[in-house]
């Protein structure tokens, strides 16, 4: 039975899926952290920024030092990627307008005031990154668990760098190295796989959370358009939110129904399998039901550890 149904390894019924109110308040917690973590940057920057700001007697002043021009652009509220965009002199305008009507009237307190404003622009920056956030933390949780699998059997792996987009040689002791990884490959009783995540998958013409092939990263370009070697594809939704726990599902299922006639419409049928955050009662006997008809190759709660450990460990298995 856990041969022909995994999710047998760590479910016993739909009810094991229900996240907790306890998984969930440590859920929010986490994204706190994460949150934190991220404005670290913002914040170092916002300290450099006034103690530069400082020499400056009046707001005019500021237009004299050359190493705050950009945080003066932030502050006047002109994101990084519209910084791109302007000409020279519409930076300008935009300076002055920030000390027209923000820094001028601040008075003495205009160092603060520019402060201030500097960091509601790098807030909304902050807010941006944030949105897929319980996506990228879903990613992490995956990876650190498929990299335990494989190190605990002792098989080799290499990881693809975020930006470098380098494949690396994984080591043991590597450390927090699911910051930066963006695919895993490995190879065990002479099989080929390569895990990537985010990828559109021809045919699908939809971006699919994680997909493990039959292949090695030299071969990773041309195996993507060739549906054969797609061994799984699953749908990974991190947010922990119960209010949106319905709609990550319906999203999700309708992402698997599609994924499952593009194969068959092939001939094919790999494995599906999705993974969630927050999971209600409603939704968990849907899987429940999906899994126990074979719509479904596995599920697990992303906030149950031993769930996680057992679907990556069927993953690496494959």
């Amino acid at each position: 039975m856990a041969k022909n149904k995994p999710h047998r390894k760590h479910l016993s019924n739909s009810s094991d899926l229900v996240t907790t109110y306890e998984e969930i308040r440590a859920g929010f917690i986490a994204l706190a952290l994460e949150k934190n973590r991220r404005a670290t940057p913002f914040v170092e920057q916002a300290r450099s920024l006034k103690a530069a700001a400082s020499q400056a007697k009046t707001p005019a002043d500021l237009l004299n030092l050359e190493s705050i021009q950009p945080a003066l652009l932030t502050a006047a509220g002109v994101s990084d990627k519209a910084m791109n965009y302007l000409l020279p002199q519409d930076k300008i305008e935009a300076i002055q307008g920030l000390m027209a009507k923000y820094l001028e009237p601040a008075g003495p307190a205009f160092v603060e005031e520019l402060v201030f404003r500097f960091l509601l622009t790098r807030g909304d920056t902050l807010g941006g990154s944030m949105r897929n956030i319980g996506g990228v933390m879903a990613e992490r949780k995956l990876t650190r668990a498929t990299i335990a699998n494989l190190s605990l059997s002792k098989i080799p792996y290499h990881w693809l760098h975020s930006d470098s987009k380098k494949w690396i040689v994984g080591k043991e002791k590597d450390a927090d190295i699911e910051l930066y990884l963006a695919g895993l490959s490995w190879s065990n009783k002479n099989r080929n796989r390569t895990m990537i995540y985010n990828r559109k998958v021809p045919f699908v013409n939809k971006n699919v959370d994680l997909c493990l092939l039959n292949c090695n990263p030299q071969k990773l370009s041309t195996a993507f358009r060739d549906l054969s070697l797609y061994i799984a594809l699953g749908e990974l939704k991190g947010g922990i939110d119960p209010a949106g726990a319905d709609e990550h599902w319906k999203t999700a299922r309708t992402s698997i129904t599609r994924i499952r006639k593009t194969f068959s419409d092939k001939g094919l049928s790999p494995h599906t399998f999705f993974v969630g955050a927050a999971i209600e009662n409603s939704m968990a006997e849907e899987i429940w039901h999906q899994l126990e008809e074979g719509i479904l190759s596995n599920a697990a709660n992303l906030t149950d550890a031993d769930q996680i450990a057992s679907l990556c460990g069927w993953l690496c298995s494959l």
